[in-house]
């Protein structure tokens, strides 16, 4: 079966109170529009259709590259309009299945079951969310066959009881819905094309209509910042859920927000209030604490993250110890068994195995050997306004505390530096080297004094 998948993103979303198009308010840090789009790809469609309106250029702009064909609704008349305009782009053959932008936790397998249904007629999909209000109740015939969709505003008071409604879903052929869709007027409270009204015309027709009900959460779409919020804990709940099947420990499920992929090993514990960005890969007994954040970085077996500690596009070895308060920012390379202390920051360096900056550094543009102790407010001054230089920090070095190493600089093997140094030149090898100002004391010297 050939299926053209239609994605309706032309709405305002006048509830947001937002410049941003509803579209491409982020839900786990992505637009929502991402997650329908990596949804609807799973089901490897001929072809996907993405009708936009409300802020179209950027929507378009933010997706630039995708593999969708994009189609403007100009006015929004309702969704049965906005559909109007996606059939020119819809081959003959296919089956349409028509979803929505702002519905960001649909499954594929919900989705493939609504296409499956379609075979031979019309499909739709239904919920029973914990409040009906605002949404168009299913209308059921004596023999419990659908009839038709009545939208809430045009409800009479039996058919508001109704709990089952229509979420929106529908997949029917491309013929058919040609047929209906030419016949849909807009004789209504809101003055629009209604979708749902082809569901009279398929029963009129002798069609057969399906309904396939699927969970609430899934086809909960956002309309405020309220239902936004909401779907974001519905999201890290099953992220939540997912990781505590698979063997990691969590301290609080509550409190975890995964907005990206993660990937643990086995005995993975996570503390409190830690957020994972982009893709992430805990090894085997990685434990991280409590408030720390991590971007698009990799951590091997047996490395502990302590609170508060930030990891971005960063790669730690096994047997590491991060924080707390600790920093590695984009092209930090940290081999095993390296210690990365209280408020230190480590930028595009690689350190080697068993080398340590415990306290209060900042290691930028450098290369740090095996087995080197870098002392307390050690800096490498890395920028010298226009371009930046290396620091190359050789294998069994001691840096002395508040050393400051001038870039480019080479610290030979088994060099010692002494504390509060200065070093602009390279040192020779298994040596001591010291660049401190002559220390004076000044007889009789008494500190200035305000005049009366």
């Amino acid at each position: 079966m050939q299926i053209d998948v239609v994605i309706l993103a032309a709405g305002e979303g006048k509830r947001m109170h937002s410049a941003l198009p509803k579209v491409l308010h982020p839900l786990a840090g992505r637009p929502l529009l991402a997650h329908v789009l990596d949804t609807v790809r799973s089901l490897a469609p001929h072809k996907v259709i993405v009708v936009h309106g409300h802020g179209g250029d950027e929507v378009k702009a933010t997706f630039n590259g995708a593999n969708v064909e994009w189609v403007e609704q100009a006015k929004q008349l309702g969704t049965g309009h906005a559909v109007m305009q996606a059939l020119p782009r819809m081959d003959a053959q296919s089956v349409a299945l028509v979803v929505y932008g702002d519905v960001p936790l649909v499954r594929g397998d919900t989705l493939r079951r609504l296409a499956d249904a379609a075979r031979g007629g019309l499909a739709i999909l239904t919920a029973e969310p914990p409040s009906p209000d605002g949404y168009g109740r299913i209308v059921r015939g004596e023999n419990g066959a659908v009839e038709r969709i009545v939208e809430h505003k045009d409800a009479s008071p039996a058919e508001r009881e109704v709990r089952e409604v229509n979420a929106g879903f529908l997949a029917a052929s491309k013929v058919h819905l040609d047929g209906w869709l030419a016949k849909v007027q807009n004789r209504n409270v809101q003055g629009e094309y209604y979708l749902t009204d082809v569901i009279a015309l398929a029963v009129r027709d002798a069609v057969p209509v399906t309904a396939v009900k699927a969970d609430w959460h899934e086809v909960a779409g956002v309309n405020s910042r309220q239902e936004l919020a909401r779907l974001e804990r519905a999201f890290q709940a099953m992220q939540a859920e997912r990781l505590l099947e698979a063997g990691v420990t969590l301290a609080d499920p509550a409190r975890l927000d995964v907005r990206g992929t993660l990937a643990c090993g086995r005995d993975v514990a996570i503390d409190v209030n830690c957020v994972f960005e982009g893709h992430i890969v805990l090894g085997d007994a990685v434990r991280v604490g409590p408030n720390c954040v991590l971007r698009n970085t990799e951590v091997a077996a047996s490395t502990e993250i302590l609170a508060f500690s930030m990891l971005d596009n960063a790669r730690v070895g096994e047997r590491c110890r991060i924080g707390p308060y600790a920093r590695l920012r984009p092209g930090a390379n940290l081999a095993e068994d390296v210690h990365i202390g209280n408020f230190v920051e480590v930028k595009a360096s690689r350190f080697g195995a068993g080398s340590k900056a415990n306290h209060l550094s900042y290691i930028g543009d450098a290369d740090v050997g095996t087995r080197v102790n870098v002392g307390a407010g050690t800096i490498t001054c890395n920028f010298d306004g226009v371009q930046k230089h290396r620091t190359v920090i050789e294998d069994d070095c001691f840096i002395g505390s508040d050393a400051t190493l001038v870039a480019p600089v080479r610290i030979a093997r088994g060099s010692y530096i002494g504390a509060g140094s200065t070093i602009n030149k390279d040192t020779p090898p298994g040596q001591l080297t010291v660049g401190r100002a002559r220390q004076v004391s000044v007889p009789g010297w008494r500190p200035p004094k305000k005049k009366e």
